[in-house]
Parts: structure tokens; C-alpha cells; sequence
């Protein structure tokens, strides 16, 4: 693949990886809650009745996953873009 082929690639190709890695992040984030926790939900923060300390740890368990998961996302891509482009050397 060319160069130029390559960059009109990267951005419609890193939105699908996008979708995909918050599609997993959501699930996993969900199933890591429940593994850890005795709330079948993440807590919501407009929910008078949810604590402080269970809010907290759902935020981080779920900033710490989509974390994650975009980074691994973005070095696919950037893997993939490389490994396209050299090939088409």
C-alpha cells in the first residue's frame, strides 16, 4: 500500500477500532463490576442512594479499562497502517 493510500486509511479505519475497543471496554468494564462488586450495575452518580466510595471504584475500574483498550486499539492500528505500507514497498 502507498503511503497516501495508507493516510486516507488511517482516520475511517481508526474510528471503526474506536467503536470496536469502547463496544468491548463497556463489556468487560460491566462483567469486571460484577465479578468485583454485589451490584449487578455500575453506580450512577445522579442516584442519591449510591455511595461515594462504590462510585468511585466503578469510575476508575471503567476509566482504567477504556484506558486500556484505546491504547491497544491505537497501537493496532498504527501496527497495521506500518505493516500495509512496507508491504507495499
Amino acid at each position: 500500500m502507498k503511503p497516501a493510500t495508507a493516510k486516507l486509511l488511517y482516520k475511517p479505519v481508526g474510528l471503526g477500532l474506536s467503536l470496536a475497543a469502547g463496544a468491548l471496554a463497556s463489556m468487560v468494564t460491566r462483567r469486571l463490576w460484577l465479578l468485583f462488586s454485589d451490584q449487578d450495575e455500575l453506580p450512577d452518580a445522579t442516584d442519591a442512594d449510591t455511595r461515594w466510595r462504590d462510585l468511585m471504584a466503578g469510575v476508575g475500574l471503567e476509566a482504567a479499562v477504556f484506558a486500556v483498550t484505546k491504547a491497544a486499539a491505537t497501537r493496532l492500528q498504527a501496527e497495521g497502517i506500518r505493516r500495509a505500507v512496507e508491504s507495499g514497498k
